[in-house]
């Protein structure tokens, strides 16, 4: 299978360190409180195992497929450095798409390891080209180096998610009291924190 960097970029979010050291595929649950136009709002970041092509389709076990179903916003990672993580993008695109039918939830494109331009298998505008086919927002990031670009793609993405909450139907709010499908990683959850969190945000990773 294809090697994935998900907590690195996580962490990077949450506590604007970067760590070379971690655990693949964990599949763990973060927290955090960041503050959207005013307004303070609690998310889960929850980083997933990577995917690969098998028999030109998509293998995506059931576990990710509920982790995918269960968010409220997407972040998609591919490497500048691999260009078979940038090959699996758009399939992973429309696997979303399929299992969120409407099209409302917010997907952002990024592609990591900027810093690493002497060894790039993908060209930057590649990736913004692919981006903009796919009517997603596009960053270029380095977790490593950077932090501002890590930090402005969750932003977004929180923001749209807050936004699609406060434009709902006073049907869709109704609905949304309704216990959301669990997270993988509930039991853990229900160990670490005391309360639901009311917005998640997940990353799928391809790298």
């Amino acid at each position: 299978g294809l090697s994935v960097l998900p907590v690195a970029l996580v962490v990077r979010f949450l506590t604007r360190r970067f760590i070379g050291d971690y655990e693949r595929n964990a599949g763990n649950l973060y927290s955090r409180h960041i503050q959207i136009d005013g307004e303070m709002l609690a998310i889960q970041v929850q980083d997933t195992p990577g995917v690969q092509i098998h028999e030109h389709s998509l293998d995506c076990n059931e576990q990710l497929n509920r982790c995918i179903r269960w968010a409220d916003a997407l972040v998609i990672v591919f490497s500048i450095t691999d260009y078979k993580s940038f090959e699996l993008l758009s399939h992973l695109y429309h696997h979303v798409r399929q299992l969120h039918p409407g099209n409302t939830v917010p997907v952002v494109i990024v592609a990591n390891k900027a810093d690493l331009l002497h060894i790039k298998e993908v060209e930057p505008q590649q990736g913004l080209q692919l981006a903009n086919m796919l009517g997603c927002t596009f960053y270029e990031v380095s977790v490593s180096e950077n932090y501002n670009n890590v930090f402005n793609a969750f932003h977004l993405l929180c923001k749209e998610v807050s936004k699609q909450q406060i434009n709902s139907t006073p049907e869709r709010r109704r609905t949304s009291l309704i216990p959301r499908p669990k997270s993988p990683n509930m039991q853990d959850l229900k160990r670490r924190f005391k309360q639901a969190l009311s917005a998640k945000v997940r990353t799928v990773t391809s790298v």
